[in-house]
């Protein structure tokens, strides 16, 4: 029972130390604007489609999130479509965001080079198409017809997370990493979060579990137990490419009679959703993750598409990232519980789009 009380409760985020202020008004810290502050009036009339990787993943929902919320500010239309990680529903799903004759097309979470074959046809019509972590890296994607893809730097992620697992364990971390083979950027940050523990000479890399995101559900209980089994005490900590792999571990290392605030040690290289803050706050199952401004993505998802229907460049933008643990707390948080930092990017975006900001 007394397990039980911390696996569920309300969380804030947490965040990396610097860079902040205090804003003395609502004592919420504060980052600086580092996004762009020149760009292009709001252009008129523009519907666009997202097309959704998985809704259930927290980062693609978020991101499609902001793109809603920026569209309606901005003055455009935007229709949602789910992929549901489901190949069978890729030639419907794709013919039917073609039938809508979308001015735009934004990509959530899937992978660029996969589905190449699908966006060359928006290509061929004219249509331009920009995404989100369709890429290990921000930017246009070679190879594919995708102008610019948002997303923190993937290497920079993985680092951030792999650092924190080895300072946590004073640099004796058993680790396992959980990757998803399927996306490129997964399997760029579990390679260089690989490299990072193998380089910690007292550190020892136990395994890379391949788990695809939309099987955790599936496999993870079963998984965890079985390396629960396999490792016991040596698996001191965890390393995943999403959250969503200890959304699904936590029953079982409940049920295994791990300790809240024991081992193994849970930390994500993204996206930061809200039951990962859930469990941070209340030192239960997760001690970190490298949390996406996942409204504030979707926002410059919807400006990079401005910019390219004004005939103007695209911003050059990726934010950094920003690592959320139990240390630092700070309320940058909004009535989702997902983190939405406290550096006025709305009113960034909005003075842009009134051409105030030329």
């Amino acid at each position: 029972m007394a397990l039980w009380p911390k696996v569920v409760a309300l969380g804030l985020i947490l965040l990396s130390a610097t860079g902040f202020t205090q804003n003395p008004a609502d004592g919420k810290a504060a980052l600086p604007w580092d996004g762009p502050i020149l760009g292009s009036p709001a252009q008129p009339n523009k519907t666009l489609i997202y097309i959704a990787e998985d809704l259930r993943n927290a980062g693609v929902l978020g991101a499609g999130e902001g793109v809603r919320e920026a569209a309606a500010v901005i003055g455009w239309q935007v229709h949602f479509l789910d992929l549901g990680s489901k190949d069978v529903q890729l030639e419907a799903m794709f013919d039917k965001a073609l039938s809508l004759k979308p001015d735009g097309v934004i990509l959530g979470g899937g992978d660029a080079l996969v589905y190449r074959d699908f966006l060359l046809r928006f290509e061929q019509q004219g249509i331009p198409i920009v995404s989100w972590h369709a890429s290990p890296f921000f930017g246009p994607i070679a190879e594919t017809p995708v102008l610019y893809n948002v997303t923190t730097d993937s290497l920079s992620v993985a680092r951030q997370a792999a650092e924190f697992v080895i300072e946590d364990s004073q640099a004796r971390a058993g680790v396992v990493i959980f990757t998803d083979s399927r996306y490129s950027i997964a399997l760029k940050k579990s390679n260089a979060m690989a490299e990072i523990i193998r380089q910690c000479a007292t550190c020892t890399l136990l395994t890379i579990e391949n788990v695809a995101l939309n099987n955790a559900s599936i496999e993870m209980p079963q998984i965890t137990k079985s390396l629960l089994a396999r490792y016991g005490d040596r698996w001191t900590h965890s390393l995943g490419i999403n959250d969503l792999y200890f959304d699904h571990a936590v029953a079982t290392l409940v049920m295994e009679g791990r300790h809240p605030e024991g081992s193994p040690v849970n930390v994500s290289a993204g996206d930061g959703s809200a039951s990962s803050f859930i469990r941070i706050k209340n030192h239960s199952y997760q001690k970190a993750t490298v949390a996406e401004p996942l409204l504030m993505q979707g926002w410059q998802l919807v400006d990079e598409l401005n910019r390219f229907f004004a005939g103007e460049a695209f911003s050059g933008y990726s934010n950094p990232p920003y690592l959320v643990s139990g240390v630092n707390i700070s309320q940058s948080e909004n009535s989702y519980q997902i983190f939405d930092p406290n550096n006025g990017y709305r009113e960034h975006y909005r003075r842009i789009w009134k051409g105030a900001a030329r």
